[in-house]
């Protein structure tokens, strides 16, 4: 959890950005990126689950659809070639095979794929880490969508898991698989502005030009982000849908707000002192020490939110005040 609002530079896109829950079952979990690495959190189960919810898959082809919409292709009906990136069980693939695009899909969960392959889709599929970068010769693709799978780029799932390197390796290696001009369309969930931020400027430094395009800014439920990427020369950024440009577009009126913290329990002190305590839980009754806060604080800084500085005073016990 962040340990205070963020600072913001009113003029700047990412304050558009609000936290949003991920998951299609918002009720169940908010964020699964955070629950466990991808190809262990979409196991068989839940990758069959995901697969058959019709929410999930009326979310998948209207997200879909607007990707392709963004990527501005001419409407002369000529096919293209697309790369899908976190293309799971092929719900996202089988929407660019109805809007008449050929495609070939990468993810990291076995699982999904399997699912996909079950399903028969059209299009192909690798089993790929994208934070491997992307496994094809250069200028293959006419274009790129990704639905609600780069955010899982900023997470730091073992000690040798570097978000910053993570982005650029995939960032790098898409610009080079894509055609001159082409464009890559993500669609993503950030944890935050600081996190939108890095991912945002992890593509531009490896020779992208774009940004991000908010539909429905105004919006809790409806609010979408997409990163619009070209790789060539910079173009105006499409308007966003359920606002005006200016709003949207320029990040105007809209803040970003922190995430709430995790599941510590407090009790509230009363007094002319008062402040919260936390107590612990049952598996840790004294506390969880400095090395276990130190460790989480690291984590959080590698997921790319703003963290406290570290002091001779982390995980220091308070004295109880009367």
């Amino acid at each position: 959890a962040h340990d205070g609002p963020p600072h913001h530079n009113p003029r700047s896109p990412f304050s558009l950005l609000s936290a949003a829950p991920h998951s299609w079952n918002a009720t169940a979990m908010s964020r699964p990126e955070l629950t466990a690495p991808p190809q262990e959190f979409y196991n068989d189960t839940e990758a069959r689950k995901y697969t058959s919810s019709s929410r999930v898959i009326e979310i998948q082809d209207r997200l879909t659809e607007r990707a392709v919409e963004l990527l501005n292709f001419p409407d002369d009906g000529v096919p293209r070639l697309l790369l899908d990136v976190g293309c799971g069980s092929g719900l996202s693939g089988e929407r660019l095979t109805e809007l008449g695009h050929e495609w070939i899909g990468t993810d990291i969960s076995k699982s999904m794929l399997e699912v996909a392959q079950e399903r028969e889709v059209d299009g192909g599929l690798i089993h790929f880490d994208m934070g491997h970068g992307c496994p094809f010769r250069p200028g293959v693709f006419d274009g790129c969508v990704s639905i609600s799978a780069v955010q899982w780029l900023c997470n730091a799932d073992n000690s040798r898991h570097e978000p910053r390197k993570r982005l650029k390796a995939f960032f790098t290696q898409l610009y080079k698989v894509l055609k001159r001009g082409a464009k890559a369309v993500m669609q993503f969930y950030p944890d935050g502005a600081k996190q939108a931020e890095m991912i945002t400027t992890a593509a531009l430094r490896v020779g992208f030009s774009g940004g991000l395009v908010v539909d429905y800014p105004n919006s809790t439920r409806a609010k979408k982000y997409f990163l619009v990427l070209a790789a060539g020369p910079p173009e105006s950024l499409p308007t966003p849908k359920g606002g005006d440009a200016e709003e949207a577009g320029e990040g105007r009126g809209v803040r970003m707000d922190g995430r709430g913290g995790g599941g510590e329990r407090s009790k509230k002190m009363k007094g002319p002192h008062a402040r919260t305590v936390y107590v612990g839980s049952k598996r840790h009754p004294e506390g969880k020490g400095k090395e276990w806060i130190v460790k989480k604080k690291e984590q959080a800084r590698n997921r790319g939110k703003d963290t406290a500085h570290d002091s001779k005073y982390t995980g220091r016990k308070r004295k109880e005040r009367i």
